[in-house]
């Protein structure tokens, strides 16, 4: 099922997708309900703690084992990692497990808000670039971090629309446009995003994708929210590509004055002479 453009593709790393659509695999009720998201969403990448996932074992991992069936670009992250050096280890055991070269830096800095920290994350892109990893660091949504993080060799950069699992959105609409602005790699929103109408204001920014997981796994109808997450960055890279009226202060008539049924009426004073 697809609900993208496929004359508007982009690229990562050197992989052309279409969906900008990356789905999360984690608190999903069932293998069954996964599965059945993940066709609904048209994702073609999807990402899983490493810490999750059976390394020696691939063929019985409980998450790897029922998406099979499509061509998936896996993007592994580095969740529950403490340092850059943690961050090296955990990409590396991925990359010889047979999960490819793609890593999502995640490196939280508080238990307690799990907000990435900004050091820690850099150091960690730095050193992976060099050993040619394609990376994507999870951050915040500060556009100067961002544009270091690019500098650096992120093949794309995700800022947290708020922190993880909230479900707030956008808590700073002005930040992202003006990350979007500054970037010359895929921006992926990443993290505290509730609803459709979040996915769809992040592209309508000009977000080139978005990530989401547990406004899906956690809904009441997982399989009927992804399709509904689809449509909504659809509709917001679409909106985004045809281009919104700028906002003004009054109002203007949707339709000319002029030639309306009243027009060429000329105002006379009541009959019946002069008084």
């Amino acid at each position: 099922m697809r609900f993208f453009d496929a004359a508007d593709p982009f690229t990562i790393g050197g992989i052309r997708l279409s969906s900008r659509f990356f789905l999360g695999t984690g608190r999903f009720p069932s293998p069954a309900v996964l599965q059945g998201a993940l066709e609904a969403s048209g994702a073609e990448v999807i990402t899983f703690a490493v810490r999750r996932a059976n390394l020696d074992e691939m063929e019985d991992d409980s998450i790897l084992q029922h998406v099979t069936n499509r061509s998936l670009t896996y993007l592994p992250n580095t969740s529950g990692a403490r340092t850059a050096e943690e961050a090296v280890r955990i990409a590396r055991l991925a990359k010889v497990a047979g999960l490819g070269d793609w890593i999502k830096v995640e490196i939280s800095g508080s238990p307690v808000t799990l907000l990435p920290d900004p050091f820690e994350t850099l150091r960690a892109t730095e050193l992976l670039v060099k050993e040619g990893f394609v990376v994507l660091p999870y951050t915040s949504d500060d556009p100067i971090l961002c544009k270091r993080l690019e500098e650096a060799g992120a093949a794309a950069v995700m800022p947290g629309a708020s922190p993880i699992g909230t479900g707030l959105g956008l808590l700073n609409p002005y930040n992202l446009s003006l990350i979007v602005e500054e970037a010359k790699v895929p921006i992926i929103v990443d993290a505290g995003i509730g609803s459709p109408k979040d996915a769809a204001e992040a592209m309508e920014l000009g977000a080139s994708a978005v990530l989401a997981n547990t406004p899906i796994a956690k809904a009441k109808d997982p399989i009927a929210m992804a399709r509904a997450f689809a449509l909504a960055i659809e509709a917001g890279r679409l909106a985004r590509r045809a281009g919104r009226i700028p906002k003004k202060r009054y109002a203007s008539a949707s339709s000319d004055e002029s030639g309306t049924l009243f027009s060429d009426i000329v105002s006379i004073g009541p009959a019946g002479g002069n008084g």
